[in-house]
């Protein structure tokens, strides 16, 4: 299936600032000698020891696409994103509070992700930006490029290759501004707003703006500029930043190799925009830094019944400065660094945005060290707590390790883990739509279930067994007292709308009249008039009992039959048929059972 939705992941960090730390200046020798002096393996005692995470997340472009087959590396290990731009990487050797994620793919500029990784799976979404040629130059050619906006870069004309010979020849100029009051900056931006400054001491920022400057030679050479030139570089401010904006403001660059930013000069505000000199190119970010302390907070968040809640967006601001929020995995937890000794404003919203509006809302802090906090979202009139539960194995039943689903619901899209073939999530969806879309995906084989409809049943949804099965058009998979079984061919669906004067009949049946097990017949009354879709408890089961026919077990004048059906689509002859069933019966000698399981069937009448 083409997935055209985005599905967002995020990291936590919360961002203020405040004045430089001391004076800088912009003397192009200390500048290019306190790049040479950052000393990464010192600064790197700030994050702990090595411990092994998991990863999940999706690479998307500017247009909220998935991108294929981006190469993406976490400590030791590899992964290519798939057709739906997911990657996952388990047991990655990362840092107890530094975790480094990069993403290459030719036709787009590098771009990374930098968190604090929390327990569980770590979720993680990056926007590639696109490796756009915006002008171009000619070496020993002063020259000015810019955008649009006014974002611009005063060559003097000196290029060198990667190896650092001399470059002569035409330069294709790759050049992108990201406004910080862009809802997509932080997905875009590279690492997080994490650095060292010049005494090589961890500072959290905000930024005024970035910058993202490639060059490209004939050949698609990478390029820069040449030591001992430099090169003006000027960034325009959003109108609504200009009254916080210090007249001077550090410098910083993203170094791509450790993950993090660097401080290396400063900046000019000049009328509306930063000017500042660099001497070499990579991303740049104009940044004020904060003086005190950083903590890490980690918030898990539960139901009423002290369930995890997944997916969850937890939005953190500090009174006058940036908003930052990241998203709960499948312990309802979400894991950043914040500023200490600060009160901070905390809003929490519904998986799906049923409303918009926050959920849960309230001031917390200050923080003088590493802090869990625990919140509790009540049942509220417009989103419920809802747990979906399955297993997810191959076409011949092995379990999957390595694999993960979609949910989409009211139109929005969200990811959780397959771990050793069994998933579990608690969501909170809109009370005002009871109906949700599924699809389980091998990421391994790439094999999926295909998206198959179903309808909640509150406040928990059992799926049964689900198969990764490219090759099957349809199926009734179904599990009676724990036993599970598919069955994806000699496959009826017969649908006769207004089938009395009261209502229209749905009739499914699987290896009907043969000497096979896997045998059973779905048949009831749905609604006279469309939409035919609903929940339905009078539905008749017959299955198999060894014979050359399916007996009939439970049918809804059983005095112990208790089995809903929840009808999700009929489409027209040819087009699917979506359903799913669960409950309790008691067969012909007493005994009771259950059963669940799910239909994705064309409609043959």
């Amino acid at each position: 299936m083409k997935f055209t939705k985005a599905i967002f992941f995020a990291y936590l960090i919360l961002l203020s600032s405040c004045n430089k730390d001391d004076d800088v200046t912009n003397s192009s020798e200390q500048e290019q000698e306190q790049q040479l002096n950052h000393d990464a393996s010192a600064f790197a005692e700030n994050f702990g020891n090595t411990i092994s995470r998991t990863f999940i997340g999706n690479v998307i472009d500017t247009n909220y696409n998935p991108i294929v087959g981006v190469l993406i590396k976490i400590g030791n290990q590899e992964a290519m994103t798939d057709s739906n731009g997911v990657f996952i990487i388990q047991d990655a050797l990362v840092k107890e509070r530094f975790g480094y994620i990069t993403a290459e793919k030719s036709g787009y500029i590098h771009a990374s992700r930098a968190v604090v990784p929390n327990e569980g799976t770590n979720k993680v979404t990056i926007m590639m930006l696109p490796e756009t040629v915006v002008g171009s130059t000619l070496s020993g050619t002063q020259e000015i490029i810019e955008l649009a906006n006014g974002t611009a870069v005063s060559f003097e004309g000196d290029y060198i290759k990667e190896d650092g010979t001399p470059y002569s020849g035409n330069i294709n100029v790759i050049m992108h501004h990201l406004n910080p009051t862009d809802e997509n900056m932080n997905a875009q931006m590279p690492g997080m707003l994490y650095a060292a400054n010049e005494q090589n001491e961890e500072r959290m920022l905000q930024t005024f703006g970035m910058l993202a400057v490639e060059l490209r030679g004939d050949n698609g050479e990478d390029l820069n500029i040449t030591e001992g030139s430099s090169a003006e570089i000027r960034v325009p401010l959003d109108a609504s930043l200009l009254a916080d904006a210090p007249s001077t403001i550090p410098l910083w660059y993203f170094d791509e190799v450790n993950g993090y930013w660097i401080e290396e000069g400063q900046a000019t505000l000049v009328g509306n925009a930063y000017v500042g000199t660099v001497t070499h190119f990579s991303f740049w970010s104009f940044c004020s830094i904060i003086h005190i302390e950083k903590s890490i907070l980690s918030i898990y968040v539960k139901d009423e019944n002290q369930n995890p809640l997944e997916n969850l967006k937890v939005s953190l601001q500090i009174e006058n400065f940036n908003q930052s929020s990241g998203y709960t995995n499948e312990y309802g937890v979400v894991t950043g660094f914040i500023p200490s000794n600060q009160i901070i404003n905390m809003n929490v919203f519904d998986n799906f945005s049923c409303e918009g509006n926050a959920i849960y809302s309230e001031s917390v802090g200050p923080f003088s060290e590493n802090t869990s906090l625990n919140i509790t979202i009540s049942n509220n009139p417009i989103s419920i707590s809802e747990e979906i539960e399955g297993t997810f194995d191959t076409c011949n039943g092995s379990t999957i390790n390595n694999g993960y689903i979609f949910i989409t619901h009211s139109g929005k899209v969200f990811t959780s883990a397959v771990q050793n073939g069994n998933f579990n999530t608690n969501i909170l969806r809109c009370t005002e739509n009871d109906t949700f879309q599924i699809e389980a995906i091998d990421y391994e084989t790439y094999n999926t279930t295909g998206e198959i409809n179903y309808t909640f049943n509150t406040p928990y949804t059992y799926l049964g067994d689900l198969s990764s099965c490219n090759d099957i058009q349809e199926f009734i998979q179904f599990t009676i007292d724990g036993i599970p079984k598919i069955i994806t061919d000699n496959i009826n669906c017969y649908f006769d709308a207004q089938y009395t004067a009261d209502w229209s009949l749905l009739l499914i049946s699987a290896n009907w009249n043969t000497t096979t097990e896997e045998c059973i017949s779905i048949s009831g009354g749905v609604s006279y008039n469309p939409p035919y879709e609903g929940t339905y408890d009078e539905f008749y089961f017959p299955t198999s009992n060894n014979s050359n026919n399916c007996q009939e077990v439970s049918n809804p004048n059983d005095p112990d039959y208790n089995i809903l059906v929840f009808v999700t689509l009929i489409g027209e002859v040819g087009e699917y048929v979506d359903l799913n069933f669960n409950g309790t019966y008691s067969d012909s000698s007493g005994n009771p059972h259950s059963i669940n399981g799910v239909a994705h069937i064309l409609r043959d009448e």
